[in-house]
């Protein structure tokens, strides 16, 4: 696993928000994610998970408030150098391989060996046969699982993950839970944002979010955490 871990806090927000109008996708929030920290982000749709996600990779800019990502302002360049993002809806270059995404993102990251990592993680994805087709032509499954070894292709002190598992297959899960644990351990910070409910326990930390407020920020072993994704319950178990 390709982690470059620091010892500083990996994410810090200060009353960061983002509204549409008169709509609320995230209330105003404070949150700081110390380094190393895997922590599971959970809620019905709309709670306010991609957005959180979404302004933390410095894809969507905040209605207020600020982000400190890996020591630098969400967005910014060296933010974006230190972070990996694993989207759902996976985004190729037209006339790539597989492997000529994997070798694109490893060399622009600097990445030293980086041809025997893609070979291990196109493995564990089940995607060895398909490395010279081009991944736009892939099944919705396919693409996640091409998009999975190239966001873990690089080397990253953070990795931000939006529900990951949509459209996998079982060994696509398996294959996924297995690099993020990995990653972790290696001293990674993993934020997960995900309907995959049974990942939670392995968590250090579960935030829930309803309607674009943290209802619960804690250890997952004190919460009730079917209730929590679908926004019924704001309490611990």
């Amino acid at each position: 696993m390709t982690v470059q871990a620091t010892g500083d806090g990996a994410v810090a927000a200060i009353g960061l928000a983002k509204s549409y109008g008169d709509a609320v996708a995230l209330a105003p929030l404070d949150l700081v994610v110390p380094a190393g920290q895997r922590v599971s982000l959970i809620g019905h749709n709309g709670s306010g998970k991609t957005t959180l996600i979404r302004m933390l990779a410095g894809m969507l800019e905040p209605s207020g408030g600020s982000a400190i990502v890996a020591g630098s302002p969400a967005g910014s360049s060296d933010a974006r150098a230190a972070m990996s993002y694993l989207s759902d809806q996976p985004v190729f270059y037209d006339d790539l391989s597989v492997w000529q995404h994997l070798e694109y993102v490893a060399r622009l990251h600097h990445t030293d060996d980086w041809a025997e990592h893609a070979r291990t993680l196109l493995d564990m994805v089940g995607l060895t046969h398909r490395a010279d087709d081009l991944p736009i032509t892939f099944s919705r499954g396919l693409k996640q699982k091409a998009s999975i070894a190239i966001a873990f292709v690089r080397p990253f002190e953070l990795m931000l993950i939006d529900e990951p598992f949509v459209g996998l297959d079982r060994a696509g899960r398996e294959a996924l839970l297995e690099l993020i644990a990995w990653a972790h351990d290696d001293g990674a910070t993993m934020i997960v944002a995900t309907h995959e409910l049974s990942s939670v326990a392995a968590s250090d930390r579960l935030i829930a979010l309803c309607d674009g407020r943290v209802i619960f920020d804690g250890d997952p072993a004190d919460a009730v955490v079917d209730a929590l994704a679908s926004g019924d319950a704001p309490g611990p178990a």
